[in-house]
């Protein structure tokens, strides 16, 4: 029997969570211990299932994880590292993109690296085409073969000049993992710079690796002959803050969010007072609450850091279907990221998708017949109804929808969500929703 969450809806949130490290930075910076010579450890890692698939990749690695869960502390020692079989690696590279940020790290050590035959349905064709095409420019052979992709290195990697058309996070991941010990300079323009980023490149910079970042959007990496082990302090899930704030906004509650980083939510905390939220910051994390005016509409467009994260829009959507006017929502990171509106408008949300840019900014998917665009009519009374959890972002989304709705709600693929969030039915409980897990 899958697992079924009930929710019983219409219960303000109020009380505390505790955020850990980011889901966008863990899992990258547990394969950047790869590259070491030494142990690496890794403090503030959340009990999220992108950890555990990462863990197992290690393992069969060679690499020894320990774990102390009370303080969320990894200590990964690669010093018996491996090459392991194929069929291992396809068993435990699970629905993650993580296995395609192995390769450099593999090919500098091992010689190889093996990506499995990922397909669509688990990573998609252009990410893993992009990222092979990024692999070759450093020197890379790939063999695509019936089981998977075989990489290799045979006259080494060398530093290589890149221009990315966009400032791809994974695209800048696979760069820097694969620069820092590749012989020569590596200059990469239009790079991502995502407080996530900045935060691997700290990991690096710790191990060894020489790396500088211009205010261009342009990193420089000088290759080294070898890298140490790190010690390091993931900075805390800017993610998952912004979407207990949001749920705090959508059920009128009061949430306070252990270990949120105002510095890198400055453009959510910006927006989430526009829209009527409030919130109040101290050394541990950030109070959120709703003020009790009526929640006010805004225009609102999603882009890279610095801007407004495309993670953060889900949650912001089902904050908008509570305020009164009309608000309009431009995605111009994801072609298809308002699937997950399909559900609330079965809930009663007035939500009209278009295919134009109707934001400031004409996007990249203007011309490509996407439906990008949302138009969100305010305040709708939300009814619960049966969810399936299309994603992780839109998964959270619908359990916030679902717990400011009037009636009971039942959730389904529920699972996703553990990719991303910690515990998070625990924590919704703690916050005095009243839900029910049944199911195995």
């Amino acid at each position: 029997m899958a697992k079924l969450l009930t929710i019983q809806g219409g219960k303000p949130l109020e009380g505390s969570v505790r955020v850990r490290g980011a889901k966008n930075l863990v899992p990258k910076a547990m394969v950047a211990s790869l590259l070491g010579s030494e142990p690496s450890k890794l403090r503030n890692v959340p009990e999220i299932k992108d950890v555990e698939i990462v863990t197992n990749l290690l393992t069969i690695h060679g690499v020894t994880v320990d774990v102390e869960p009370e303080t969320g502390d990894l200590t990964l020692d690669p010093r018996q590292m491996r090459n392991a079989e194929h069929s291992e690696i396809d068993t435990h590279a699970g629905d993650s993109r993580i296995p395609i940020l192995f390769c450099g790290p593999l090919m500098h050590k091992n010689g190889e690296a093996f990506i499995p035959d990922l397909g669509g349905c688990r990573i998609g064709d252009r990410p893993i085409d992009y990222h092979l095409e990024v692999l070759r420019t450093f020197g890379a052979v790939v063999d695509k073969q019936v089981t998977g992709i075989h990489i290799t290195a045979p006259k080494g990697l060398k530093g290589a000049k890149l221009d990315l058309p966009y400032p791809s996070v994974g695209a800048t991941e696979q760069v820097l993992l694969t620069a820092v010990m590749a012989e020569g300079i590596t200059e990469l323009k239009n790079a991502a710079v995502e407080p996530e980023i900045h935060d691997l490149i700290a990991i690096l910079q710790q191990m060894g690796a020489i790396i500088s970042v211009n205010t261009d959007r342009t990193i420089r990496i000088e290759g080294v002959d070898r890298l140490s082990g790190f010690r390091h302090r993931a900075i805390p899930d800017r993610n998952e803050s912004a979407s207990w704030a949001s749920a705090a906004l959508v059920t009128r509650g009061d949430i306070y969010v252990h270990g949120a980083a105002q510095r890198d939510l400055t453009a959510f905390l910006n927006t989430y007072r526009k829209i009527g939220g409030e919130f109040e910051v101290d050394d541990d994390g950030i109070r959120f609450w709703h003020a009790g005016d009526p929640l006010k509409p805004l225009v609102l467009e999603t882009d890279v850091h610095p801007g407004f994260m495309t993670d953060w829009q889900q949650p912001m959507v089902v904050a908008l279907t509570q305020a009164h006017g009309v608000s309009i929502v431009h995605e111009t990171v994801y072609e298809n990221r308002f699937g997950f509106t399909e559900a609330l408008k079965r809930m009663g949300a007035s939500i009209q998708l278009h295919r134009e840019c109707l934001g400031s900014n004409p996007c990249r998917f203007g011309q490509r017949n996407f439906l990008h665009s949302a138009v969100i009519s305010g305040p709708s009374e939300l009814k619960g109804t049966d969810i399936d959890v299309p994603d992780l972002r839109g998964g959270f989304s619908h359990l916030i929808a679902a717990l400011a709705a009037q009636g009971t709600s039942r959730v389904t693929g529920i699972e996703i969500i553990n990719r991303g969030y910690e515990r998070f039915i625990d924590k919704i409980a703690g916050l005095g929703a009243d839900v029910e897990m049944t199911g195995r």
